[in-house]
């Protein structure tokens, strides 16, 4: 399934001109050096085709021939090569197997038999016989090629392609300059056709090998079943494995706009035929902001909304346009699917609109109302950190929101363990907990303070609260360690050992406070009157109502109580200073 949506993704894009999808035998490789020859096979300049990007230098990237699969042994691609190869430039110390190396480009170049035919090819082939290095080194460009071992290839002076681009070449490797293949029935096209022993390699996943590394790959005995020699126990035919790698690598390409990391899963994703999803996918999810456009996540999550909202009479909800997502991971030589998940494109959005409706929470005016995923993830990795986000658990995230399927508990766990760490609840945090409440427990969180909510955890978190905010506002100076430093840990795990203590404490903050801010106090006192009444429990705080465990979804309630509460004490701060500062303007 994943190989025949990337064999037809290739097949719709191939016919997009613009799409820069390399025809059959041909890819895109970044090329830092062309040498442009005379047609009588001598050197006229070295073409230098780098650029600066991101203040770092970056070679342009040129259609030449399919690159063979590199191994331990000698290989040579076709009229590009490493320095190596193309100018037998020794950098291992291996003298003798760089002119294998050269031997073999060279035979290679001949063997198209045009050179009778291409003068591009004649002079390639008469610089490569009469090669003399003591000429090229003059060149200022020689220390970097000697230390760098670069791609190069070759231009016929006056002309605008490559040599390896000229319409004689194109019709060499169109037509199959090679031996006769096995054939068999193609998993992917159903035909039979000559089959590919050697996939091509998939480049771009994060964490793989830099060469490049196989979705499709057998190389050990217990693989060959039936005494079926490298991949013909999965026979994928020569052109459906070149347009699925091609496909998978565009996808996975520096430039690409349809990738994004999800944790150590490198994810790509696209539709049946074109649409805007692909265009806001990552967006969506916070993927590719930038310092030019800070808000295109917001914006993109808005315009799913809408389309949403207008019951698909949005092009983007169309319902027979079928969207895929990718999650690919490092594994050895080998790449994983971490996760892989197709639906229409109005699926997809409905499921998108549903996970930030879980998500949504009361904030503050400067925080994103729509959370990107790194962002959720970083909030429960241990200091922060990406690289502490459990490997397995992005591309689970992703995947049951993609299907609308209950968050992995890993995540709720993961985001309490966080708050008991930190002795806080973070706006990102209590967005986690209450998704994964609602959704998984059926719980109906609301966004804002629920006065009604009389779930034991919410009103503990609640009264914890006000029980904090009573002790900061009873002192003048900020104290060292507040009541969310000392118990928040032990009160939303085990309230019985830590309420009693704090009722005390309360009564000495309370009337510290009565002394200085009467009505503050009274107020105070009607809402720990209104929580304990709910707990049916005098205000005396008995070590009776006070549970001795909260479960992981008590716990959960409690930090969301906790957070509904404060985030309810910072809005009115935030208005009796706006209301203070009008009636000082109304008075001057």
């Amino acid at each position: 399934m994943i190989l025949q949506a990337l064999y037809k993704y290739y097949h719709r894009k191939a016919q997009d001109p613009e799409s820069a999808l390399a025809p059959a035998g041909f890819e895109y490789k970044e090329i830092p050096f062309i040498l442009e020859l005379r047609e009588d096979g001598t050197l006229n300049q070295i073409e230098d085709t780098r650029y600066i990007e991101n203040k770092k230098k970056r070679a342009k990237s040129e259609r030449v021939p399919q690159g063979v699969k590199k191994t331990s042994g000698v290989a040579a691609n076709l009229l590009w090569d490493n320095a190596e190869y193309v100018l037998g430039l020794d950098t291992k110390g291996k003298p003798e197997r760089v002119k294998e190396q050269q031997v073999a480009f060279l035979e290679k170049i001949r063997a198209l038999n045009l050179a009778d035919t291409d003068k591009g090819i004649a002079a390639v082939i008469y610089f490569l016989e009469s090669l003399d290095l003591a000429i090229i080194q003059q060149n200022p460009l020689w220390e970097e090629i000697e230390k760098t071992n670069p791609n190069l290839t070759f231009r016929l002076q006056g002309q605008t392609h490559l040599v390896c681009q000229s319409r004689p070449v194109q019709a060499a490797i169109a037509n199959g300059d090679y031996a006769e293949a096995a054939k068999a029935i193609c998993l992917i096209t159903g035909e039979i056709a000559e089959i590919e022993r050697l996939h091509p390699a998939i480049k771009g996943v994060w964490g793989a090998q830099t060469a490049g590394a196989n979705i499709i790959s057998f190389n050990l005995d217990a693989f060959r079943s039936f005494g079926k020699q490298q991949s013909f126990n999965a026979p994928v035919s020569k052109e459906a494995a070149f347009a699925y790698t091609t496909a998978l690598n565009h996808l996975l390409g520096k430039d690409s706009k349809q990738r994004m990391q999800v944790g150590d899963a490198s994810t790509v994703f696209w539709a049946s035929k074109r649409d805007g999803l692909e265009d806001s996918f990552a967006a969506i999810w916070g993927a590719s902001s930038s310092k030019d456009d800070p808000d295109r996540n917001t914006q993109a999550v808005k315009s799913v909304y809408e389309a949403v909202e207008k019951h698909g009479r949005s092009p983007a909800l169309d319902e027979q346009t079928v969207f895929y997502v990718l999650g690919l991971a490092p594994n050895a030589a080998r790449i994983s699917v971490r996760f892989w998940y197709m639906a229409t494109v109005r699926e997809i959005s409905q499921r998108i609109v549903q996970h930030f409706n879980d998500l949504e929470i009361e904030r503050s005016a400067w925080q994103e109302p729509y959370l990107p995923l790194w962002k959720l993830l970083k909030s429960i990795a241990l200091l922060g950190k990406t690289e502490n986000i459990p490997p397995e658990l992005a591309g689970e995230v992703m995947r049951r929101i993609l299907a609308g399927l209950p968050y992995p508990e890993t995540l709720l766990a993961s985001a309490i363990r966080r708050n008991h760490a930190e002795q806080n609840v973070t706006y990102e945090r209590a967005a986690i907990i209450k998704a994964c409440l609602n959704r998984n427990y059926g719980e109906g969180l609301d966004v804002k303070l629920d006065t009604d909510n009389t779930h034991i955890g919410y009103r503990l978190g609640r009264l914890f609260a006000i029980l904090e905010k009573l002790q900061a506002e009873a002192h003048d100076r900020k104290l060292s360690a507040d009541v969310a430093d000392k118990y928040y840990s032990s009160a939303s795990t085990n309230p019985i050992n830590a309420f009693p203590v704090l009722i005390k404490l309360h009564k000495h903050h309370l009337n510290k406070l009565r002394k200085q801010k009467f009505g503050r106090a009274v107020q105070f006192d009607q809402w720990l009157g209104e929580l304990f009444a709910g707990l049916n429990a005098p205000s005396s705080g008995q070590n009776s109502i006070y549970p001795k465990t909260l479960s992981l979804a008590e716990q959960g309630n409690f930090s969301v109580g906790y957070y509904h509460q404060r985030q309810f004490f910072f809005t009115k701060d935030d208005e009796n200073v706006t209301s203070n500062t009008k009636n000082q303007g109304d008075t001057e």
